[in-house]
């Protein structure tokens, strides 16, 4: 069952300058109880998609498309009818949890208004289910730390509580925005195991925005590969590991750190993509990511390719797929 589809979502901002073409007809669907990941560099446009579909852009953007949530498009929702949905039926966990928890109300407090203002709970009430919640993601002693401030908390535990407040009202769509950056490894893989626990626990979607392929490989299903505000690749998460078809998910991939020794006992370099990210105030008419590809011929440098199946169940843009690796 499709819990979320995002059909042509297409987002332009606003500048002094020239606008800026953030997002250009971006579709996918989330499927019940799915791990979707969505993957690129920094300003591929990551955030934007789900800062789209919570309604969260500033008013300088223009949002073009459908994002239908159990087919009610959000986009044309009243903005208090949006309100009683963003919280509790969708809801998210945002980048990071110090700027996003408010330093002068207790952990307590925090997760108990998302309870008061959609459920309806008492104050008291919503203080034990805050309980409750703060016991179900892991955090110790939570009859104690429901009274604590962020600042007492670790930065893994601060992330607990982040998504303690994201799942108070079981919502059936949350969406992950870098959940685990910042953290160390054995903070990430605890979260890793949280969100995938939570998924099994209370049937609940997940939209997983990163840049970490690690993460990507550890609980995503399926994956789509962004590059300047485009999607350019789309998988199951075994498939795009095994065969991956775009060069800049082949580029991606190779920019992982190996732990890896030559014959004569050198390490591997890291491999990188040369060039730069074109700007998206002037999007290019073309493969956006031609002048950085080793297979960019005429037609690349002329036209923009489109998303088609070159695989059963995977899709990419580009005129010369192909699995043979272009970066080692």
């Amino acid at each position: 069952m499709t819990l979320l589809h995002v059909s042509g979502l297409s987002v332009r901002f606003r500048t002094e300058d020239n606008p800026v073409q953030a997002l250009s007809d971006v579709s996918f669907a989330l499927e019940e109880r799915e791990i979707l990941a969505i993957v690129g560099e920094s300003g591929c446009g990551k955030s934007v998609t789900a800062m789209s579909i919570l309604g969260l852009l500033p008013s300088t953007a223009a949002i073009s498309g459908r994002i239908a949530l159990e087919g009610r498009d959000l986009l044309t929702l009243p903005r208090k009818e949006l309100r009683s949905i963003r919280g509790k039926e969708l809801s998210m966990i945002f980048q990071e949890p110090m700027t996003s928890l408010n330093p002068v109300f207790t952990v307590g407090r925090q997760v108990g208004e998302v309870l008061r203002h959609h459920e309806g709970l008492s104050r008291r009430a919503a203080r034990d289910r805050a309980i409750e919640l703060l016991d179900l993601v892991g955090i110790p002693a939570p009859q104690r730390r429901v009274d604590e401030y962020p600042h007492q908390l670790s930065g893994g535990m601060r992330q607990r509580v982040m998504i303690a407040m994201a799942v108070s009202c079981d919502p059936k769509v949350l969406i992950a925005d870098e959940p685990t950056t910042a953290l160390d490894v054995t903070i990430q893989a605890g979260i890793l195991d949280l969100m995938r626990d939570l998924r099994d626990k209370l049937g609940t979607a997940i939209l997983l925005i990163t840049h970490d392929l690690g993460v990507v490989a550890d609980v995503a299903e399926r994956v789509i590969v962004m590059y300047a505000g485009r999607k350019v690749e789309e998988a199951t998460a075994e498939e795009l590991f095994e065969h991956p078809q775009h060069p800049y998910t082949m580029g991606l991939l190779a920019a992982v750190p190996r732990l890896r020794e030559q014959p004569n006992g050198e390490r591997d370099r890291l491999a990188e993509i040369p060039g730069m990210v074109p700007s998206l105030s002037a999007p290019p008419s073309h493969c956006p990511f031609a002048p950085r590809c080793s297979r960019a011929d005429e037609l690349t440098l002329s036209e923009l390719p489109e998303l088609r199946d070159v695989r059963p169940g995977h899709a990419v843009a580009c005129f010369h797929p192909g699995d043979e690796r272009t970066y080692s």
